[in-house]
C-alpha cells in the first residue's frame, strides 16, 4: 500500500483524471495528513547589537497548541519531546494554550511536562486563552512546573544571567483582547540591555521596535495561514497577524520570528503549512 503524503495523493488525483477527485485528495491530505506531520525548524537569528556573549544561545519556541478537537494531548506531548531532544537554554510559550469550548487547561499542562531548559521556561497567553479561562491555564501551567523556573509574563519581564551577560525575557499579554502594557513590562529595565520578547500577535513588532531596541520577538498566533498556496502564499490571515505572517523577518531594528504553531483553528486544514517546532539559535 502506497504510503499517503501529498505528492502520492497529487499523483492519484492526475492519474484519476478528475477535478473533483483531485480536490478530494487534497482535502484529505489536508485534513488528515499535513496537520499531523510536525516539522522541526533551525533557524539562524542575527539581531543587531548582540553581545558576543551570547552568540550561541538557543530559544526552544512552542505556539499555539489549541488542545482541543484537533490537537490531542498525545500530539502536543510528541511536540514537547522533540523540542527536548534539541536542548534549548530556554524556553518560550507563545499563547493560545487551549481551543474550544471543551475546557483543556490540565491537559496541556501534562502534555508539556517534559520540558525543562537551563535558563527557564516562559509563558504569554493568547486570544483563545483569555476568551476562554486564561487564569485556570496559568494556574495548570504553574502547577506542572512548580518545581523548575516558570514564568507567566502578564506585562512583565525577568532578568537572567545569560553567558555572563544580563539578558531580559519581556512578555506583554495578549494585544488583541487588550491587555498589553509595553510600558509597564519595560519599567526598570537600564537602557538597551539585550532583551527578548513574547508576544502572541506578531504585527505587534512594530510597536515593539519602536519601544525598545528588543534582539528578537517570538511570536504565534498566524498560523502561517493554516493554508499556503504557491505564488500566493496565505488566502487568510487573522488580524495582527498580517504583516509578519510566518518565519522570520525583520521590523525596523528588531528581527521577529512568527511560528506556523501546532494545532488549528476552524477550518481544521493545513496545506503547505506544516505545524512545527523551533529552535532559534542567536548569532553575532
Amino acid at each position: 500500500m502506497c504510503k499517503l503524503t501529498r505528492r502520492n495523493l497529487l499523483r492519484l488525483a492526475l492519474a484519476s483524471g478528475g477535478a473533483g477527485v483531485a480536490a478530494a485528495a487534497t482535502l484529505l491530505y489536508g485534513r488528515r495528513v499535513e496537520p499531523y506531520g510536525l516539522v522541526v525548524e533551525r533557524v539562524e537569528a542575527r539581531p543587531a547589537g548582540l553581545p558576543r556573549e551570547l552568540d550561541g544561545l538557543t530559544l526552544g519556541l512552542l505556539s499555539d497548541l489549541h488542545r482541543g478537537a484537533y490537537a490531542s494531548e498525545a500530539f502536543i506531548e510528541s511536540a514537547a519531546r522533540a523540542l527536548m531532544n534539541l536542548s534549548p537554554d530556554l524556553i518560550a510559550l507563545t499563547g493560545d494554550f487551549v481551543h474550544g469550548y471543551n475546557f483543556q487547561g490540565p491537559s496541556v499542562a501534562r502534555a508539556l511536562r517534559a520540558l525543562h531548559a537551563p535558563l527557564g521556561i516562559y509563558a504569554v497567553m493568547g486570544n483563545h486563552d483569555h476568551w476562554l479561562d486564561h487564569e485556570a491555564i496559568e494556574s495548570a501551567l504553574r502547577r506542572q512546573f512548580a518545581d523548575q523556573s516558570f514564568e507567566v509574563l502578564r506585562n512583565m519581564r525577568v532578568r537572567l544571567d545569560a553567558h555572563g551577560v544580563p539578558l531580559h525575557i519581556v512578555g506583554v499579554d495578549d494585544v488583541m483582547v487588550g491587555r498589553d502594557d509595553l510600558g509597564r513590562a519595560l519599567a526598570g529595565i537600564p537602557d538597551r540591555q539585550p532583551a527578548i520578547l513574547l508576544a502572541h500577535e506578531p504585527d505587534f513588532a512594530d510597536t515593539a521596535s519602536r519601544r525598545y531596541p528588543f534582539l528578537l520577538q517570538v511570536s504565534g498566533h498566524s498560523h502561517g495561514g493554516q493554508v499556503r498556496l504557491p505564488f500566493i502564499g496565505a488566502p487568510i490571515l487573522p488580524p495582527l497577524g498580517e504583516k509578519y505572517p510566518i518565519g522570520l523577518q525583520q521590523a525596523g531594528d528588531m528581527l521577529v520570528y512568527t511560528s506556523r504553531g501546532l494545532g488549528m483553528i476552524y477550518p481544521p486544514v493545513r496545506f503547505m503549512c506544516p505545524p512545527e517546532v523551533t529552535l532559534i539559535t542567536l548569532r553575532a
